[in-house]
């Protein structure tokens, strides 16, 4: 097994090697996906994110999300080692940086908890352990109680082999380009 940092390093070089019609098609599977998955659960607040690094673009889901009057949060970093804080992300809002490059809605809209969090992931293995960019924020985040459900979002390329940290918090759903992940 290979060490986080490295294999961290590993998995997103080989997600920029992702030709662009590839990740377009790859991007639409998962949007499909993801709406699949809503229709079952009917979530009413979503927290989502706003795609950096050549992660898989959700925004097609989100707009169907929002048609069908979903609530879309966007997290926000409140501090180095505190939990995400989600504020509501309204269609129009105007989005800036934060210091991680993360696009952010105005902070002054109401901060909500989601009842599900849709997240990115670096890479996952087996076990629907997720690979992040090593900050820890949505681990802090799902130490929280209630605990919002996961669902991350991975191209195929991200399955690795690797340990789970004693802080790590399993995924309770994956979905990749190829749809769901059976574990």
């Amino acid at each position: 097994m290979q060490e986080k940092p490295e294999l961290r390093r590993k998995l997103l070089a080989l997600r920029n090697t992702i030709p662009a019609d590839d990740k377009t098609a790859f991007d639409h599977r998962i949007n499909d996906a993801i709406l699949a998955w809503w229709q079952i659960t009917r979530d009413t607040t979503i927290g989502v994110y706003w795609p950096m690094r050549g992660e898989p673009d959700l925004h097609a889901a989100y707009a169907a999300l929002r048609r069908q009057g979903v609530q879309l949060a966007l997290p926000v970093v409140v501090d180095d080692n505190a939990p995400l804080k989600f504020v509501l992300w309204k269609e129009n809002d105007v989005l800036q940086d934060d210091r991680y490059g993360a696009r952010i809605p105005p902070t002054t809209n109401p901060q909500v908890w989601p009842q599900v969090l849709i997240i990115p992931c670096v890479g996952f293995n087996a076990g629907r352990f997720r690979l992040g960019y090593g900050g820890g924020f949505y681990d802090r985040t799902l130490e929280a109680v209630p605990r919002p459900r996961t669902v991350g979002v991975s191209y195929t390329l991200g399955e690795a082999e690797f340990a789970a940290d004693t802080f790590d918090v399993a995924l309770d759903f994956l979905i990749t380009e190829q749809g769901p992940y059976a574990c």
